[in-house]
């Protein structure tokens, strides 16, 4: 898991060199429509409203943010395998697409066939959550209760198969303990619920947690990146609050459907790129915990084929399944 954290910074690095040259194209000549597979509030959704007021005001065309959760993002990603590929139709997913095909027994489409991959975006650590008044104050806490009592705890997370489902399952695996996952259409329901006193703990992500973390409403007992978040610098990582070798995080990129035209697919990336490194998303994402990426087509295609490597012994020796 160190080497995907590796994958990551040495794109981030990549990414301040490259942006490709790009011929002169008429694209876009009207509305793009980006497609959001969770609820508003939720971090892909701060992360594609982000780009696409970025890249409304550099296009001078509006970029047309809608929200299809359902299925760990399979209703909004079939949506995207089926329409034109033209470019003005895209999509904004997280790492949970990647292990998707393990997930779901009848996918309606192909992972590696269906889209164009366009750009890496950003990462972000996932957040360990309980309300401000949870009787565990550090994650020892939490970590000796599960273990006095198996079975009586619950986690929730975004949904079945997202990184935070499986930060959750990793937890159990390496912790040895016994809790049930309750699964959300997306990380901003999970986070209510948390506050509402449904569920004792969650798993979600830095941009979604942020402003309940600093607002006093949630304690954060611990990051999932194997060393602390520089935006919460005072919160441990699970390794260091004792699961040694957690190391885990989301990652979030862009793609369109299949087939879509070259001088299109590098004119989007070019452009992605450059918003992300603009001030004011930077200035916007950062404090929120998602580092700005920004890859080229290619290294974003590896590193989906890299977690589904990765990640799909996992799931397969946990028997996860959704029907």
């Amino acid at each position: 898991m160190r080497k995907s954290l590796g994958m990551f910074v040495a794109a981030a690095a990549l990414a301040v060199s490259y942006v490709p040259a790009i011929a002169q194209t008429a694209y876009p000549t009207k509305p793009v429509h980006l497609f959001v597979p969770y609820p508003a509030g939720g971090g892909v959704d701060i992360l594609a409203r982000t780009l696409g007021d970025a890249l409304s005001k550099e296009w001078g065309q509006s970029v047309v943010v809608e929200n299809r959760p359902g299925a760990g993002g399979v209703v909004a990603s079939q949506a995207l395998a089926t329409s034109p590929p033209d470019g003005y139709t895209l999509i904004v997913v997280a790492s949970g697409h990647a292990t998707n095909p393990f997930l779901y027994p009848k996918m309606p489409y192909d992972t590696f066939k269906a889209f164009t991959p366009i750009s890496l975006l950003a990462s972000s650590p996932n957040i360990l959550l309980v309300r401000k008044d949870s009787p565990f104050k550090t994650l020892a806490d939490l970590l000796a209760a599960a273990r006095a009592k198996p079975g009586s705890l619950s986690f929730g997370h975004a949904g079945n198969g997202t990184s935070t489902h499986l930060a959750g399952e990793l937890l159990k695996s390496l912790a040895k303990i016994d809790m049930a996952a309750i699964p959300y259409k997306g990380g901003a329901p999970a986070i209510n619920d948390l506050l509402g006193g449904q569920i004792p703990m969650s798993f979600n992500n830095g941009p979604e947690s942020v402003g309940q973390i600093k607002a006093g409403t949630v304690r954060a007992l611990g990051v999932t990146t194997a060393k602390r978040a520089a935006f919460l610098p005072d919160v441990p990582s699970i390794a260091e609050g004792g699961v040694p070798g957690y190391d885990t995080e989301v990652w979030w990129g862009l793609l369109g459907p299949a087939n879509m035209p070259p001088d299109v697919v590098k004119k989007l990336s070019h452009d992605f790129i450059a918003a992300l490194h603009t001030k004011s998303v930077k200035d916007r994402l950062e404090p929120l915990g998602a580092t700005p990426i920004g890859s080229s087509p290619e290294e974003f295609a590896v590193k989906i084929k890299a977690d589904y490597d990765k990640w799909g012994p996992i799931i397969k020796a946990a028997g996860m399944k959704i029907e």
